[in-house]
This record gives C-alpha cells, sequence and structure tokens, in this order.
C-alpha cells in the first residue's frame, strides 16, 4: 500500500491542528479536536499519545497540543498537496468551488512526491487555494489575517482573505452570495444584541448571524 495511503489518519489529525492554529489561530486542545473531527475523546486520547510517541507533536502544562518540526513539515506537505488537489478541481476540472474540499480530501493521499510538483507547475505554480488559503511552498507564507467580518464596526470596508472551508452547505452559502476570496464588502449594519452582521456585497445585502460572519476573514 503507498505510505500516502497507510497514514491516512495521522495526516488528518496532523493537518487539522495545522488548521486550528495557522489558519485560524486558535489553541488547539484535545476536546476541540474532538469537535473539528467529530471523533469521540477516548479515540483522540489514543491519537494523540500516538502522536507524541511518534515524535509528531508536545503538549504544554496547559494540555495544549503543539506541532514539533517533523510534525509542522508534515502537516504542510499534507496541506499543500490538498490545496494543489483544489486547485485542480475547480480550474481544471469545473467542480463546483463549494464541493471542492470535500473532494480533495479524497485527492489529496493520492499525489506522491512524483507528481506533486509536475502537478503544482501544470497548474500555474498557483500560490492561495480557491478558498483564499496559502499553498505551503510556494512562496514565503505571511501570518493569515485574524480579523474576521463580525469584528468589522458598522460602516468599515474590507477585502475577503479566506473562507471556512470545512462546511460544504456554509461553502454553498456563500457562493450562492458571492461571498469569494478578494470580494469587497461593507458592513450595512452590525447588531450584537441580534447576533446578526448584514454585509454589501455587489451593491446586495446579505443578512447572516454572528457566527457565520467569523467563518469570514477579512484584511
Amino acid at each position: 500500500m503507498p505510505k500516502q495511503i497507510a497514514s491516512v489518519a495521522t495526516d488528518d489529525y496532523l493537518t487539522t491542528i495545522y488548521r486550528l492554529q495557522h489558519d485560524e489561530q486558535l489553541s488547539v486542545i484535545a476536546i476541540r479536536l474532538s469537535e473539528r473531527l467529530r471523533i469521540t475523546p477516548p479515540s483522540v486520547a489514543g491519537m494523540i499519545k500516538r502522536l507524541q510517541r511518534d515524535g509528531l507533536i508536545t503538549i504544554d502544562r496547559g494540555k495544549t497540543i503543539h506541532l514539533t518540526p517533523a510534525g509542522l513539515s508534515r502537516a504542510e506537505q499534507m496541506i499543500r498537496r490538498h490545496r494543489l488537489a483544489e486547485c485542480l478541481l475547480t480550474n481544471v476540472l469545473k467542480i463546483p468551488w463549494w464541493r471542492a474540499y470535500e473532494e480533495a480530501h479524497l485527492f489529496e493521499h493520492g499525489i506522491s512526491e512524483v507528481t506533486e510538483q509536475p502537478l503544482f507547475e501544470a497548474l500555474g505554480k498557483p500560490t492561495h487555494s480557491p478558498f483564499g488559503y496559502p499553498i505551503p511552498g510556494s512562496k514565503p507564507l505571511a501570518t493569515p489575517s485574524a480579523k474576521t467580518a463580525a469584528d468589522l464596526p458598522e460602516g468599515s470596508s474590507a477585502s475577503i482573505d479566506r473562507v471556512f472551508e470545512e462546511d460544504e452547505a456554509l461553502l454553498k452559502f456563500f457562493d450562492e452570495e458571492g461571498i469569494h476570496p478578494g470580494s469587497r464588502v461593507k458592513v450595512e449594519s452590525h447588531s450584537p444584541a441580534r447576533g446578526t452582521v448584514t454585509l454589501l456585497i455587489d451593491d446586495h445585502a446579505v443578512v447572516m448571524g454572528t457566527p457565520v460572519a467569523s467563518r469570514i476573514w477579512v484584511r
């Protein structure tokens, strides 16, 4: 069995830790991994011990999980392949944008050291995924913006940097409303008491809950 297929579970944990830490700038603890991966806490605890044993993660006194250099290198490799797969699916195969994350999760483990670089070159050496995330290894990576649409004051404008990619229903909503990386948005109204944000996108208003607005990162 190809080694990239045999290590699917390990890679899923490492890439999830990477996404939480790097893309969302959140502290990673076991319960957060359990929620994101939809795996029971006992199963997560068992995998955490295995990742520690293999030298891929460390855990500090506050129970926060960190990738070791070896763990980070492996996570970045799989994240790179995943995001190249997303580019292939949307740009070449013309799969609907909102389907690309889930489909790429199937593709990423089929990309090897042999095919990765030719794929990167064939795609035109992309630097970002269709959802706005930087592709590791393509260029020096800047720290992702931590500001979301939920943080913007009423009347302010911003450019969408990236959107949360792991919820297909949410991606379909974003797609239908034109909420894509690079789009300009203006906050028409922000009602904390009601928990809603109204964004103007291409002159049409989109009302959403604050939790949804917090899944749209802006610059």
